[in-house]
């Protein structure tokens, strides 16, 4: 890491301490995805015939698009199994709270993807300076400040692991039928790598870091076709389906 870079790093290291960022990350919060067309779409996918094997990459307390998912399952005339990924301690407990008695709800406490795959503090940076996203509404010190609070819950609570890679290994999953990218705001890119194939892909955030790539990156993929999208709603949505 550059001089520079390190100074700053040390410089957020008393603002962002790893007893704070426990305490945020593990705050619950109110639902983000509820009653909105964005919710509708995945309510109508999980009801899909055919959506055998669903993928949550940030559930948070199951309140929001989980609940849509559930929705959508107990519509199919097979309820597809659903697998939710939440890393905050706290909001496990609440997401097993809300759905653990749902036999085809399973909630996975792990990381998405392992420390190693999150980008550099550098990558941020060249992101913030680069690209013209709505990150640019949170100052850069407060943005790196995010990212050094998921590096340090992860090592704080042991969670660093391949945790897509872990749920398909352990369930026989070749590939998913549907996923939700919506978990931390910098391990999009490298989530979308693990499950890249899928029929259905849903990005939230599309337009900061956490999605910005991806959906440019399926919408130039003849592969898949752009179902729906709205750069409007919260920070952006976008939902691409695999081209038969």
């Amino acid at each position: 890491m550059p001089v520079a870079w390190r100074r700053l790093t040390e410089a957020l290291r008393p603002r962002f301490s790893r007893t704070r960022s426990g305490l945020e990350i593990d705050h619950l919060i109110p639902a983000e995805i509820a009653d909105d067309s964005f919710s509708e779409l995945i309510e109508e996918i999980a009801a899909t015939e055919g959506v055998h094997e669903v993928l949550e990459i940030g559930s948070s307390a199951g309140e929001g698009s989980t609940a849509a998912w559930v929705r959508g399952a107990l519509r199919n005339v097979v309820p597809p199994r659903l697998h939710c990924i939440e890393v905050s301690t706290e909001r496990h407990a609440r997401l097993v709270e809300r759905w653990g008695a749902h036999e085809f709800v399973h909630c996975h406490h792990v990381s998405s993807i392992p420390i190693e795959r999150f980008p550099s503090f550098d990558d941020v940076e060249r992101f913030y300076r680069d690209v013209p996203s709505r990150l640019r509404n949170f100052d850069l010190a407060r943005v790196l400040g995010w990212l050094q609070q998921d590096l340090d819950y992860l090592r704080d609570h042991g969670l660093s692991a391949p945790g897509i890679a872990q749920i398909k290994d352990r369930y026989s999953i070749d590939t998913f039928d549907a996923v939700l990218i919506d978990g931390s705001e910098f391990a999009g890119p490298a989530e979308l790598d693990d499950v890249y194939g899928a029929r259905f892909l849903l990005l939230d955030d599309t337009e900061t870091f956490k999605n910005w790539q991806n959906s440019r990156r399926l919408r130039a993929d003849p592969k898949y076709r752009l179902v729906d999208a709205d750069s409007e709603t919260r920070n952006g949505f976008a939902v691409f389906e695999r081209v038969a």
